[in-house]
């Protein structure tokens, strides 16, 4: 430790030991490198790490072990910062308030000075100047719940073994009382979930019934409102068993959730989004991919008025058996003959699909003749075969 008498004046420091902390003491910042001044005169306090807790600031000595001084926030009036020049590094001049009286044992000297600066010789000024000023702002010092107490009663219930396991046992009790309450909660919501289902649907019948009646907005808002309750009873492994009876049961749901949907996208859907719309709406419960396509796979042995499709390009699909390919085909010979030409998103707009699918039918409609391509640097356009005629 550096005598007094080597010290310049820092009668609000005071000596600590390396790593010591009040009860409730948190380190908010921590930054390497750092030299003291006291008032503009440089210090040997000159290569140390500085430590910013919610109560004070703590520099030690890297190569003097021993060395350590604090200085309690309390005493900090308002911070400045001193933004680095050509070779003088950045700094945060600190404008302190009078030394308290009693104050613990730390440096003097004759010359006084009401500001010390923190000299950053290695960067990390502004993170630190943000956590002082928040420290500062919020007096973290005095939101400190003062220590438990250390009478014979308190004593006797925290101490041994047999404190310890009663502290666990008694957390855990209470995760067992939480965990229950949050279960009941979610039983309850549930059951209630169910009943709007049902209403819902009673909605969605009401409004087939009067599709006169009913503006486009309503039907998107209410369309929204149905996908977002979800299914009613999903079909699950625990219900049906892990075999073909799931995935025969999921299938039949299958067809009935996307009924709509497929109708509202052209009659063709992406297993991408098929897997998200229909896990969406099932809620909880979810379905892996692998049982989605192995349900779908068994739509046309099942005799279901939907077919999984994979075009040539390896992308799967779930489309209406009134897509045939054949039909699929000639559809999108008579778009691009009564449009002139389509480019991709062209078609993507007028048939309501993905890009993707778009661009799936444009290839297969060229795969069969009807159609031939154009591919310049403004993109690829498909135009009518007039070879064929």
């Amino acid at each position: 430790q550096i005598s007094q008498a080597e010290s310049p004046q820092m009668d609000r420091f005071y000596w600590v030991a390396a790593n010591e902390h009040h009860f409730g003491e948190n380190v908010m910042a921590q930054q390497s490198d750092v030299r003291l001044y006291n008032g503009e005169d440089r210090t040997i306090y000159d290569d140390g790490s500085l430590q910013l807790t919610t109560h004070r600031i703590i520099w030690d000595d890297d190569s003097n072990e021993g060395n350590t001084v604090a200085l309690d926030l309390t005493l900090v009036i308002k911070t400045e910062d001193v933004a680095a020049q050509f070779r003088r590094s950045a700094k945060i001049v600190l404008h302190l308030s009078a030394p308290n009286n009693g104050k613990a044992d730390g440096p003097v000297s004759p010359k006084k000075a009401d500001f010390v600066k923190l000299s950053f010789r290695k960067g990390g000024k502004d993170e630190f100047h943000c956590q002082l000023k928040k420290v500062l702002s919020q007096k973290l010092w005095e939101k400190v719940r003062p220590p438990p107490s250390t009478g014979k009663d308190a004593r006797s219930l925290r101490v041994g073994i047999m404190g310890i396991e009663r502290s666990i046992e008694k957390s855990q009790q209470e995760t067992s009382k939480n965990v229950s309450a949050a279960f009941r909660d979610l039983d309850a919501l549930i059951n209630k979930a169910k009943d709007m289902i049902t209403l819902v649907n009673q909605f969605a019948a009401n409004i087939e019934a009067k599709k006169g009646s009913v503006t486009e907005d309503e039907t998107i808002a209410f369309k929204s409102t149905l996908l977002s309750v979800g299914i009613a009873n999903p079909v699950t492994r625990e219900v049906h068993g892990s075999g073909t009876s799931y995935h025969i049961e999921l299938a039949k749901q299958l067809v009935a959730f996307l009924e709509k949907p497929l109708a509202d996208c052209g009659g063709m859907m992406t297993m991408a989004d098929v897997y998200c719309r229909y896990n969406r709406a099932r809620g909880m419960e979810l379905c892996s991919p692998d049982d989605i396509v192995t349900a779908c796979g068994m739509f046309e042995q099942l005799k279901l008025p939907l077919r999984l499709h994979k075009f040539d390009s390896g992308v799967l699909v779930v489309q209406s058996i009134s897509h045939s390919k054949e039909v699929i085909i000639e559809d999108t010979a008579k778009l691009v003959a009564d449009n002139g030409s389509l480019i991709t998103q062209e078609l993507s707009q007028q048939i309501h699909m993905s890009a993707m699918l778009a661009k799936e039918r444009l290839l297969l409609t060229e795969q069969a003749g009807k159609i031939c391509r154009d591919e310049s640097i403004q993109g690829l356009r498909f135009y009518p075969n007039k070879f064929l005629e």
